[in-house]
């Protein structure tokens, strides 16, 4: 077969597809919509669905605070440090496991690992209700970040063996703006909780009806999503093809359930990756104590209980719009770079106006709309960033989950950030968020530059290369002569 490569979006004036001998372009580019097309119908519905799940289950604490959690399970917690401190157990277990763990998802069927993942912390997440003290909490917070460490960073890399560059950008923001929507979604599940008139406590009610879908949807990712293009039953031999020939152009894929050690080393020694942690530990400290403290920071704001899990919804609904947005512009233009800019100077921008802003509640609402579009936003964007600037698929199952153990680092500082004593002003907390989202725009600001100035370098010294000209990245990763990165 000749294969004829183009420019990696799908759109009319830059076509991707793989032409045969005697076959007319348009008939190819024609099959590769409807291949990505079918992608999407199987593979987004059910990815969103478990991350909004995750997300839910992760987050529902800072919900549960305000339907009596503390006063059945931690003492009445005067100080708030026990909250805090079971809030962090997730992240400890999380940040531990997600190396290991995404590098081990590699030898095992995508849809068995992912389905797994999913029950586990769905148990686990049910198994919440359950717990009489800060122990039984605690413990059962920390299984939950074992199993969704084999969940969150091996999405880019599943993602990976299905999109190109030119559209991974906008489907991992459809994945991670359902963060967002379980946000919202969490916080009208608790309003209504809040309302129901039942034997259970609402807090225990509440894990309950936010674990148990998880369970059923991690049986259900066994049967609906699609393993390796090479090992799938969901394609046609024709489609088989297509899909093979997608996920190695501008890159040569690593074949079948495989670990490249060299390249493992190489994610260790690759400094952007170190860089790309300090930018998602900015995030996740705003990240953790906005999930974790939304409710509670709007309480701040002379709303009760009710209200404020309702006042939660708008932000995280906007928050979602402005990221599958400027998402899809960045994969349009393919740069990420000048985005993760604009978004993190937001989210910092919402943060000095907390600090800055003492009475006016309206402008202070404001800012908790800034603060979530500008820090959902830059984590959807640089997890689309690296997805594809690594080069390998071991390379990316090992430098993902690096940046985001670095980064959860964060998750853990977050749920120290706003403890009761310090309310209503939060001060200090939203002062440290607001230095961090800050410097991450400086960080990013570096990794844009110096992608431009490898690029530039490559050019002058190998060339230009024709575009999506396939790669062997099997020996050197991204630092193969021919790689181009997106900056």
């Amino acid at each position: 077969m000749s294969e004829k490569y183009f420019p990696g979006s799908l759109e009319e004036d830059d076509k991707t597809e793989v032409a045969q001998e005697g076959e007319p372009a348009d008939c190819w580019f024609d099959e590769e919509r409807k291949l990505v097309r079918k992608l999407d119908r199987r593979i987004l519905p059910m990815a969103c669905l478990l991350y909004l799940f995750a997300y839910l289950d992760r987050t529902n604490l800072g919900n549960a605070r305000l339907q009596g959690l503390e006063t059945d399970v931690l003492g009445g917690d005067a100080t708030g440090q026990l909250f805090d401190w079971a809030t962090s157990g997730f992240y400890f277990s999380y940040i531990l496991l997600q190396i290991p763990a995404t590098i081990v998802s590699k030898l095992f069927p995508p849809r068995v690992w992912l389905a797994s993942s999913a029950i586990g912390w769905g148990i686990a997440s049910t198994l919440m209700s359950a717990t009489s003290n800060f122990a039984g909490l605690t413990t059962t917070r920390v299984f939950l970040g074992v199993f969704e460490a084999g969940f969150g960073p091996a999405i880019p890399v599943y993602f990976s063996l299905f999109y190109t560059k030119g559209e991974m950008g906008l489907r991992m923001a459809y994945w991670f703006s359902f963060a967002a929507v379980a946000g919202a979604f969490g916080g009208v599940v608790a309003f209504g909780i809040g309302l129901a008139h039942s034997s259970v406590a609402n807090w225990r009610l509440l894990f309950i009806v936010e674990g148990i879908p998880a369970v059923a949807l991690g049986v259900a990712t066994l049967f609906l999503l699609p393993n390796r293009p090479e090992t799938t039953s969901f394609f046609s031999t024709r489609e088989r093809e297509l899909a093979l020939a997608r996920v190695n152009r501008a890159t040569s894929s690593d074949v079948g359930q495989t670990i490249n050690k060299a390249h493992i080393g190489f994610a260790f020694r690759d400094w952007r990756i170190y860089v790309a942690g300090v930018i998602y530990f900015g995030l996740n400290a705003s990240l953790a104590s906005t999930s974790a403290f939304l409710p509670t920071i709007n309480r701040s704001f002379g709303f009760s209980p009710a209200k404020s899990q309702l006042m939660t919804v708008p932000p995280y609904a906007v928050a979602a719009i402005v990221l599958t947005s400027l998402a899809a512009l960045s994969d349009r233009l393919q740069s990420r770079g000048i985005f993760m800019m604009i978004a993190t100077a937001i989210g910092g921008v919402g943060y000095l106006i907390l600090v800055l802003v003492p009475t006016n509640i309206s402008v202070r609402y404001f800012a908790t709309f800034c603060i979530t579009s500008g820090t959902y936003t830059s984590i959807g964007i640089i997890i689309a960033w690296f997805a594809h600037n690594l080069g390998s698929e071991t390379k990316k199952a090992t430098g993902i989950p690096m940046f985001m153990a670095m980064g959860q680092c964060g998750s853990v500082l977050g749920s120290h950030l706003l403890p009761k004593i310090e309310g209503p002003r939060y001060l200090k907390g939203f002062a440290v968020c607001c230095a961090l989202e800050f410097l991450a725009t400086i960080c990013s600001f570096i990794l844009t530059v110096s992608y431009r100035m490898d690029n530039a370098r490559r050019n002058k010294k190998y060339g230009v290369p024709l575009a999506n000209t396939r790669v062997d990245v099997s020996e050197l990763a991204d630092k193969a002569p021919n790689f181009r990165y997106t900056p």
